[in-house]
């Protein structure tokens, strides 16, 4: 029986306790619908009245997994991400609109279909799997596996007085083809889209490389392209959207609300809406509805594998710390992945602080942020005390948005990851520093986690092994740091 809820009241339960929310959608049992805000909706006590126009969403009756479903909580080796229901713990889930479920289940289904097909293995890059449909593809045209690199004068630069210190490595996801990890989920969803037959892709960016990464899938494989892409990022990333043009993509202006990322995900969404039957949506983090949290984390994790055999070959071990920026939180999660059951790494992302965490100006969901639904999946974001979205801010286009993914939200609430924050001005330096110490340009994405070095390596024993993801490179954010960097 379809159950409908008034769009004018959205009473659910503090973040802090169990959340009585609707159960989530399983594709393999009968739903009913609901009708929710499209967008948004705050966890709070009191009924309030929700902005915005009502949709359709769709869910089960079965009440399993709102609560966690794990025998050994403080196991992750025996923790669900995400469960049946697509869900990371409370995180996750599909909070969509009808039309979109069809659509949402059928890629799941294809997802599943090839991600234990050996031809269509992301991850099996020995010398008998490179001729594999995506493990080929990375290869020979993305470029991969990528070099572990030792950053020896960085290094030397967190030397303490007595010689001791830290040994800092960089996974050079800057020298992919594009020049960022984005390209791997890209190469991964379009091949998707082909087994569906789907002939119109449509991706949100940024930072631009998600959407430069989109552009040139579909320029290799013949299809149309349409990135959203917010005014005020067009701006800040002018070279990008030449580039996305070039390549042949429409690249359409987002002016409503901020102008940024969170506003070309809301229209990328709509434009999925529209056009689904003709339409695959790449998603370009680890956010939005089930399966794209975890299908794009499984796109990435090539990222962290890699590092696990170079560590290996380099030193006989794992790493001790593995560190990346996080914004919705794709290159953090290829990072961690494969060591999210080694209890014994250190899991550490960083998020923007803006012009301060005092300032308002900031987009550090995890560190200030409260739990809500956003773009079709509960996790952290910023929000005010009516659940609408705070205006987030950071130097980085990449970093600008006010949610995280939420497997992120869920390995916070477990303690298995730490997540800090760095100011535009710490981002900045460490662009610098790194740039005259490394010869390399880091992208002002990655800048962030560079700049926690700072506070971090201090703190850290002798010969502790850091492993940072250098997830971009730098061209494109020249133009922005000519404004605050004399040089």
């Amino acid at each position: 029986m379809a159950i409908r809820a008034a769009a004018t009241s959205a009473p659910t339960a503090r973040s802090s306790s169990a959340l009585s929310l609707p159960p989530p959608i399983s594709s393999s049992s009968s739903y009913s619908s609901a009708q929710l805000s499209f967008g948004r909706a705050k966890s709070t006590t009191r009924p309030r009245t929700t902005v915005g126009c009502a949709i359709s969403c769709t869910m089960t009756r079965e009440a399993a997994a709102v609560t966690s479903t794990e025998k050994d909580d403080s196991d992750p080796a025996l923790w669900s991400r995400p469960d049946s229901f697509g869900r990371f713990g409370k995180f996750g889930g599909k909070y969509v609109p009808e039309t979109l479920m069809y659509a949402l289940t059928e890629l799941e289904s294809a997802f599943n279909s090839v991600k234990n097909d050996p031809d269509f293995q992301a991850s099996k890059l020995c010398i008998s799997a490179v001729k594999a449909e995506l493990g080929g593809i990375l290869k020979d045209y993305v470029g991969r596996e990528t070099p572990l690199y030792f950053a020896e004068r960085l290094t030397d630069h967190y030397r303490r007085p007595n010689g001791e210190g830290p040994h800092i490595y960089l996974k050079r996801e800057d020298l992919n083809h594009t020049g960022a990890h984005k390209i791997n989920n890209a190469i991964g969803q379009v091949l998707l889209a082909k087994r569906l037959g789907k002939k119109r892709i449509i991706a949100e960016t940024g930072a631009g490389q998600h959407g430069v990464a989109t552009a040139t899938v579909c320029a290799r494989f013949g299809l149309e392209c349409i990135i959203y892409m917010g005014a005020q990022d067009m701006e800040r990333q002018s070279l990008n959207v030449f580039r996305m043009r070039l390549l042949g993509a429409e690249v359409r202006g987002v002016h409503s609300g901020t102008a940024t990322l969170k506003d070309a995900t809301s229209e990328a969404i709509r434009d999925w809406v529209t056009n689904v039957e003709s339409t695959h949506y790449i998603l370009g983090s680890v956010a939005g509805p089930h399966p794209y949290p975890m299908m794009v984390r499984e796109f990435h994790k090539v990222i962290g594998e890699e590092t696990r055999r170079q560590a290996m070959e380099k030193w006989g071990g794992k790493p001790d710390i593995l560190v990346a920026c996080v914004g919705g939180g794709s290159n953090a999660m290829g990072l961690f992945e494969d060591f999210v059951k080694d209890k014994d790494v250190r899991l550490i992302g960083v998020e923007a602080a803006g012009l301060g965490l005092d300032s308002g100006k900031h987009a550090a969901t995890l560190t200030k942020g409260e739990v809500g639904v956003l773009h079709g999946a509960m996790s952290y974001l910023l929000q005010d005390d009516d659940g609408q979205i705070i205006e987030p801010h950071s130097i980085s286009a990449g970093l600008d948005y006010p949610g995280v993914g939420p497997e992120h939200s869920f390995l916070k609430e477990k303690g298995r990851a730490e997540y800090y924050c760095v100011t535009d001005e710490e981002a900045l330096e460490a662009f610098k520093r790194v740039s005259r110490l490394e010869g390399i340009i880091p992208a002002l994405e990655t800048s962030h986690a560079l700049a926690y070095l700072e506070k971090l390596c201090p703190t850290l024993p002798d010969k502790t092994k850091v492993v940072l993801n250098c997830s971009g490179r730098g061209d494109k954010d020249v133009q922005t740091a000519i404004k605050y960097l004399k040089v």
